[in-house]
């Protein structure tokens, strides 16, 4: 994977590595890098580090119905960046974007809408 200056959070402190998801998640670091495999968290590589958007890890868990998502993302041919990409293009129909209405009262739309890139 190469870096893209146009995946996900475009400011530095929108990003958490590793070791910080794993102090924030209240887990060991190789729990994290299993639940990157299991597709329950989304990290990508950003200046040679593997980072994950800090906005996908709220308070003490992973959001919500992100594992779905993400599936239905991969189910989709969706790679790792490009799965960031979907999150966190802006789009008028949510509050921001996909990655932002996960956290609300939208997720299940967003999920919706990831389904349907299936088809």
């Amino acid at each position: 994977m190469t870096d893209s200056p146009l995946a996900g959070p475009a400011d530095a402190a929108g990003w958490l590595n590793l070791p910080d998801v794993a102090v924030r998640l209240d887990v060991t670091i190789s729990k994290v890098h299993q639940m990157i495999r299991d597709r329950e968290l989304l990290a990508v590589r950003r200046d040679g580090v593997r980072q994950v958007p800090a906005e996908l890890v709220a308070n003490d868990t992973v959001r919500k119905h992100l594992p779905g998502v993400l599936n239905l993302l991969r189910d989709a041919g969706y790679d790792d960046e490009a799965a960031v990409r979907w999150l966190y293009e802006p789009d008028d129909t949510l509050p921001g974007t996909p990655a932002a209405a996960l956290g609300g009262d939208l997720a299940r739309e967003v999920k919706r809408r990831a389904q349907a890139l299936g088809f």
